[in-house]
């Protein structure tokens, strides 16, 4: 009998590999067919681990399999993957339960003729697992991507702005397991009182390292507690909070969230004391909903929800909010530690792509704001085609505004995840 865990693993990986859905909702959704707790983290982990290493794996794989890799079959491939994962990186796992639920996958998905392909790989790299080849660290750029399992364009890139020790540290902080953070609900409780809470009710927290107002899950299911069932916290990762604290300090009495969806940030502008009214927005009809159910949990006060048209113009008047939040839909290359699939997902073409759509945003926001008010611009994204470079086109047509300063996290400096942030007044 296949592991629940295994079988489910490589279930979500079909769904990810289809483009069906990301790796949240893929283990979301095969979630609901594991019972035991421990299977439903070990899902995560397979999954999550597979895509993060993939690159690495596939590195051994493909020195074990006398034909390339992109020509064996997808559900095979997928089972040798998942597989090499836990035979290279879960020592705690013992390696015939591996491969004998390989073997049984590979049957399972219908290739039985690739069974023993399946069984002979994954046991030659379970025999030489202590002691593997790697490319060497004469060239830089092809050691890092494999063994560090990461696309070589996006390490050449790192490797270009930021030289090679930043780019390793860069690389191993992807490849690190995140934590789960958490952003107080000022509006129902503060940091102390929450954390005294979770600690009651056994979920181990302690203070974010720079956000003012976030946690740090260290131990404990913080989302089976009473405080998220009654809204007193988000799930909001630090740099996505400073973001948040920086679009909230300057925030006016009016506020536009224009790319809202889940929450997080919406929940900062409605705290801030001179705002009045946060109108939080989404192009997206589900976001909508899981933004308007958020804000609902949140009891926040001063918030409303509005669907807006991904094209057109925008359904407000011209110049009617002191502040605009344009939190830019991205390539996400800032959060690969989260969402490691992501990594396989992008090309350097994306990223033309992503900033023509995000140039096209902040213009449709612009009139929006008033005369001396805010246009706040933000992504998740490490790359500078979104990010300076769409601010540095926005300021030359825009002379009407200029740029108040740059907030930007990076995982090799700040130990947190690539976010950029800045801030833009029209004049009066």
């Amino acid at each position: 009998m296949i592991a629940p865990a295994r079988r489910a693993s490589v279930d979500a990986l079909q769904l990810i590999e289809a483009g069906e859905l990301d790796l949240g909702a893929a283990v979301a959704k095969v979630r609901v067919t594991l019972h035991d707790e421990r299977d439903r983290s070990l899902l995560l982990e397979i999954v999550t681990g597979t895509l993060r290493m993939q690159g690495a794996i596939d590195y051994q794989l493909a020195a074990r399999v006398k034909r390339p890799l992109a020509r064996l079959d997808t559900a095979v491939l997928r089972v040798l993957r998942m597989s090499g994962f836990q035979l290279l990186y879960q020592s705690r796992v013992p390696p015939s339960a591996v491969i004998n639920d390989a073997v049984e996958l590979t049957r399972r998905a219908g290739k039985t003729s690739a069974a023993g392909l399946t069984n002979a790989v994954l046991r030659s790299l379970s025999r030489q697992r202590d002691a593997l080849s790697w490319p060497p660290r004469d060239d830089l750029a092809a050691h890092f991507s494999v063994v560090h399992s990461h696309p070589r364009w996006l390490v050449d890139r790192w490797l270009d702005r930021y030289g090679a020790d930043a780019t390793e540290a860069w690389l191993r902080f992807n490849n690190e397991p995140p934590y789960m953070c958490l952003a107080v609900n000022r509006h129902l409780t503060d940091r102390d009182t929450l954390m005294k809470e979770l600690a009651d009710a056994g979920v181990v927290t302690r203070p974010t390292m720079r956000a003012a107002h976030g946690l740090v899950v260290i131990e404990g299911r913080a989302l089976a507690s009473a405080a998220f069932t009654e809204g007193r916290f988000v799930v909001q990762d630090e740099a996505s909070q400073l973001i948040g604290e920086q679009a909230a300090a300057g925030a006016g009495k009016t506020v536009l969230d224009l790319c809202a969806s889940p929450g997080g940030k919406t929940l900062a502008l409605s705290v801030s004391p001179r705002t009045s009214m946060v109108v939080a927005s989404d192009i997206r009809a589900p976001r909508v909903r899981l933004l308007a159910r958020t804000l609902e949990r949140c009891r926040v006060p001063n918030a409303r929800v509005v669907y807006v048209p991904a094209t057109g113009p925008l359904p407000f008047r011209d110049g009617s909010f002191d502040t605009v939040l344009v939190d830019a839909p991205c390539s996400g290359l800032g959060t690969v530690r989260r969402d490691p699939d992501i990594k396989w997902r992008r090309s350097p073409n994306d990223l033309t792509a992503f900033a023509a759509a995000q140039g096209e945003l902040i213009r449709r926001a612009a009139g929006l704001v008033r005369p001396a008010g805010t246009l706040v611009y933000s992504t998740c994204s490490s790359e500078p085609e979104e990010n300076g470079d769409v601010v540095a086109a926005f300021l030359a047509e825009r002379r009407d505004f200029t740029q108040l300063g740059v907030h930007e996290t990076l995982p090799f400096r700040d130990g947190l995840e690539a976010f950029f942030g800045t801030g833009l007044r029209r004049s009066p």
